[in-house]
C-alpha cells in the first residue's frame, strides 16, 4: 500500500516570511553564530510559530520541549544565516523521550518536497539524556543545500503523544568513524552503478553459445547445452550468494568436451558449511582461456516435484485481503461468496536459530531451524478454513528488519546488509551462505507444511514475493539502489521461492506485488511498473522463463477518495502514469499481449491482490461514495477477462492502516456498531449474482452515469 499523504507541503512565500518573523519571535536563538575565534558552537534553533501537530517551548537556550499531538508532527529549524561550512554535514543533538519515536524524517529546503528528504531511524525511549547523529553529507551535496537562507524541516515519526526534550541540535564535521563509514558508502554507490552497467549490458547481450535446459531430479541437475566457436570451455556455477557480473574470475569448472552437452552433477554439495541445494544456482558458459562469459546464465527449467499434489481452480474472482481467522467474521467467506485470500506470513515473527520449549524443529541444509508452535497452530487454521471451503490462497511473504524479529539472531541473518530505517520491511539477505540457507530454510518449511498431497495443514497455492517492491524504499527495503540492481536480488528472492515450492507442487506460481505506478513511480524515489516489469522480463528471456504472475494494487489514485472514476493519472493509455480501478483495462491489455505470457503462449496470473475504496469517515455520504466506487470497480472488472482474482483490502477497518477506513466493515472497537457491515460490504456480496444489479442501482447518479456501460473503454490501447 501507498502510504497516504497526510498533509499538504507550504508555499515558498511562507518561507520568506519565517525568515523575517524568526528574528521576532521573542523564543527564538540566532542560529549559525560565528565560532571561529571562540569555540562556541553552532547551535541550531527551532522556529517555534512553524510547528505542526507539535506543542513546543524553549526551556533554555538551545534546548526546547515539544508534545506530539497527532500524525504528522514535524517543525522548521531557523534559515542559515550564512552558508553552512562543507565540512559540516553530521546533524546532531542530545535527547529525551517518553517513547520511542519510529523515524526522523529530514526535509532540505526551500523547497520543500519529498523528493528533497531522506529518512533515518527515530530514537527509542530514554529518561536519560542520549545522543542521536546522523550524517546528512550525501543529501547536501546532492541537493546543493546549505547556502544562506536554506533550512531544514524535522518529522518526529507519526504518533502522538510522545514528549520529546532536545538540546544543542548543530551541524558539525563528520569524526573518523563517520568518515571511514561515508568512505564505504562511496565505494557501494560506485559498486551499484557498475554492476547496473553491466546488468544492463549483459541483458542485451547476444551470445553464441547458451545453456538450453537444466534439469533438477531428486539428486541430480542435468545441464544441456551449445558451447559454440573456437577453444576450450567450461560449465561454471553460480550461487545466488556470489555477483555473477562482478565476479572477476570463474575459479571452478567442469570442462566442456562436445558443443552439444549434457553433464550431469550432484545435487546436494557441500558448501561453507551447509549442505547445498543446486536447485538454486545459475549455470554458465565460460572460455578457459579468457575466463569470460560466453553465454548467458541460466537457473532451473525443469524441477521434478517429488510428489503429486492436484492443481485447483479458482471458482470466481471475489476475494478478500489479510485472511487472518484471529479476526473472526467467518461467516463472511459463505455470505460474500469468496473464492480466494491473501494471507500476510511474516515468518521471521515465528522463526528462531536455537531451540526453544514449544517449537517445531526443521533441518535445511544441515543445519536446524525452529517455528513457533502458537503461531504455526493459528496459521494452520487460517489455512485448513480456506481449504475446507475450496478458497484459493495467496501467502504474502514478508520479512521484517532486525529489530522486530522474534530471534534477535534470525533478524541479523535476513536483514539485508544495504537496509535502510525507512524500510517497514526488508528484502531478504542472501548475500551469505547463511543467509541463504535460512531464507531457503523457512520457505522449505512453509512449503512443506502447505503443499501436501493430503491438505493436512491447508494449502498455500500461490506466494506473493514481498510488498510492493516499485515502492521498495518502504515496503521491501534494500537501500536506494538503481532499478537494475534492485531487481537482480528481487528476482533471486522470486526464483528461490518458485524452485522451492516446485519441489512441492509442480502448480505453484509466484506473483511480483505492484502498487498503482504504472509507467511513472509514485515517488521520486521509487521505480516504475511497468520498467521493473520489463526488467523481470529481460532477466526472464536471458535465463530461463519461470511462471510468475502480478500481484496488482490498484487503488484509487488518491487512497482517501473512493471517486476513482475522476483519478487524472489514470489514462487509458500503456504510458499512463497509474493504473487504477479507472482504468484496468491498460492492465487486461499488458497481461494479454504475447511478448508478455510464460514462454510466449501462456497468460501469467493477474491478482489485484490489494485494492479498496475509502469511507473518509462513517457518515451516510462517505459510505456511499466508498460503495458507488466497488460498484464501478467492478463492472469495470467483470469484463477484463486478463485479471483473474480481486481481492479487496482490507476486510475489516484496521486502526494502523494510515487514518484509512477501507475495508468492508468498520473498526472492530467502532462505538456504535463494532465490526459492522457497512454499504460496500452488500455491494461485494452482490457482485456476480443475480442480485448485482439492484443492489448497484442506486450508486450511478453518484458516479455520474446513467449505463453501466458508460464505464468501460472499448478502443485499443497503445
Amino acid at each position: 500500500m501507498k502510504i497516504p499523504s497526510t498533509h499538504y507541503l507550504k508555499p515558498f512565500i511562507l518561507l520568506v516570511a519565517l525568515q523575517v518573523t524568526s528574528l521576532l519571535d521573542g523564543c527564538q536563538e540566532k542560529t549559525n553564530e560565528d565560532t571561529s575565534s571562540n569555540g562556541i558552537k553552532n547551535y541550531l534553533s527551532f522556529q517555534l510559530s512553524s510547528a505542526h501537530h507539535l506543542q513546543i517551548k524553549s526551556e533554555k537556550p538551545y534546548q526546547y520541549e515539544m508534545t506530539t499531538t497527532g500524525e504528522d508532527p514535524y517543525v522548521y529549524l531557523v534559515p542559515l544565516y550564512y552558508k553552512n561550512p562543507q565540512e559540516n554535514v553530521v546533524l546532531t543533538f542530545e535527547y529525551q523521550s517518553t517513547k520511542r519515536n519510529d523515524f526522523l524524517q529530514i526535509f532540505f529546503a526551500p523547497p520543500l518536497d519529498e523528493e528533497r528528504s531522506i529518512k533515518s531511524e527515530g530514537f527509542p525511549e530514554t529518561e536519560t539524556w542520549k545522543t542521536f547523529s546522523i550524517d546528512l553529507g550525501e543529501a547536501i551535496e546532492k541537493l546543493g543545500w546549505g547556502n544562506q537562507g536554506d533550512f531544514l524541516r524535522l518529522d518526529f515519526g507519526n504518533e502522538a503523544n510522545i514528549t520529546l526534550h532536545i538540546k544543542n541540535m548543530q551541524l558539525r564535521a563528520r569524526n573518523t568513524s563517520e568518515e571511514e563509514a561515508a568512505k564505504k558508502r562511496e565505494e557501494k554507490r560506485l559498486n551499484d552503478l557498475l554492476l547496473e552497467e553491466n546488468l544492463k549490458k549483459y541483458l542485451s547481450a547476444q551470445y553464441e553459445s547458451a545453456i538450453s535446459e537444466v534439469t533438477i531430479t531428486d539428486t541430480k541437475v542435468i545441464v544441456e547445452g551449445i558451447a559454440s566457436g573456437e577453444g576450450n570451455y567450461k560449465l561454471c556455477e553460480v550461487t545466488p550468494y556470489e555477483e555473477l557480473l562482478l565476479t572477476s574470475a570463474f575459479q571452478e569448472g567442469i570442462s566442456i568436451n562436445d558443443s552439444h552437452f549434457c553433464i550431469k552433477l550432484e545435487r546436494f554439495v557441500n558448501k561453507e558449511g551447509f549442505l547445498y541445494d543446486r536447485l538454486f544456482s545459475r549455470w554458465v558458459i565460460v572460455n578457459e582461456l579468457s575466463n569470460k562469459m560466453v553465454s548467458h546464465a541460466h537457473y532451473a527449467d525443469k524441477i521434478n516435484a517429488f510428489q503429486n499434489v492436484p492443481a485447483s481452480q479458482l471458482k470466481g474472482r471475489k476475494g478478500i485481503g489479510g485472511f487472518d481467522v484471529s479476526r473472526g467474521f467467518l461467516e463472511d467467506l459463505d455470505d460474500l461468496h469468496i473464492t480466494s485470500v491473501t494471507v500476510n506470513i511474516p515468518f521471521t515473527s515465528f522463526m528462531y536459530l536455537t531451540s526453544r520449549p514449544n517449537t517445531f524443529s526443521h533441518n535445511y541444509g544441515g543445519k536446524t531451524y525452529y517455528f513457533d508452535k502458537a503461531a504455526i497452530d493459528d496459521l494452520d487454521k487460517t489455512l485448513q478454513i480456506a481449504q475446507q471451503k475450496g478458497i484459493i490462497v495467496a501467502a504474502i511473504i514478508l520479512i521484517q528488519k532486525s529489530e522486530e524479529c522474534a530471534d534477535s539472531a534470525i533478524g541479523e541473518l535476513l536483514q539485508h546488509p544495504d537496509y535502510t530505517s525507512e524500510g517497514i520491511f526488508t528484502m531478504p539477505n542472501m548475500t551469505t551462505p547463511a543467509g541463504l540457507n535460512c531464507y531457503a530454510a523457512a520457505l522449505d518449511f512453509l512449503a512443506s507444511r502447505y503443499n501436501r498431497p493430503d491438505n493436512a495443514y491447508g494449502r498455500i497455492h500461490y506466494w506473493i514475493m514481498h510488498n510492493e517492491v516499485d515502492a521498495g524504499l518502504t515496503w521491501t527495503n534494500m537501500g536506494e539502489k538503481p532499478m537494475a540492481v534492485y531487481m537482480n536480488t528481487y528476482i533471486k528472492s522470486m526464483r528461490l521461492c518458485y524452485n522451492i515450492a516446485r519441489s512441492y507442487d509442480s502448480n505453484a506460481q509466484v506473483f511480483a506485488s505492484f502498487t498503482h505506478s504504472w509507467a511513472q513511480p509514485v515517488e521520486p524515489r521509487f521505480y516504475s511498473t511497468t520498467e521493473m516489469l520489463e526488467n523481470l522480463l529481460q532477466h526472464s528471456n536471458a535465463e530461463g522463463d519461470f511462471q510468475w504472475g502480478v500481484a496488482y494494487h490498484s487503488y484509487p489514485e488518491d487512497l482517501n477518495e473512493p471517486q476513482t472514476w475522476n483519478d487524472k493519472n489514470a489514462t487509458f493509455s500503456m504510458n499512463s502514469p497509474l493504473v487504477t480501478f479507472k482504468n484496468l483495462e491498460v492492465l487486461d491489455a499488458w497481461i494479454k499481449k504475447s511478448e508478455n505470457k510464460f514462454h510466449g503462449t501462456i497468460k501469467r496470473s493477474l491478482w489485484l491482490s490489494e485494492n479498496g475504496t475509502n469511507s473518509r469517515t462513517y457518515s451516510e455520504k462517505d459510505l456511499a461514495e466508498q460503495a458507488a466506487g466497488a460498484a464501478y470497480a467492478w463492472k469495470k472488472l467483470k469484463y477484463l477477462n486478463g485479471i483473474d482474482a480481486m481481492q479487496w483490502h482490507n476486510w475489516i477497518d484496521n486502526r494502523y492502516e494510515f487514518g484509512l477506513r477501507i475495508g468492508l466493515r468498520r473498526f472492530p472497537d467502532d462505538e456504535e456498531d463494532p465490526g459492522g457491515r457497512k454499504p460496500v460490504w452488500f455491494v461485494y456480496q452482490a457482485a456476480d449474482t443475480e442480485q448485482e444489479d439492484g443492489v448497484f442501482e442506486k450508486y450511478k447518479p453518484i458516479i455520474g452515469i446513467q449505463s453501466w456501460n458508460e464505464v468501460h473503454y472499448n478502443e485499443p490501447i497503445y
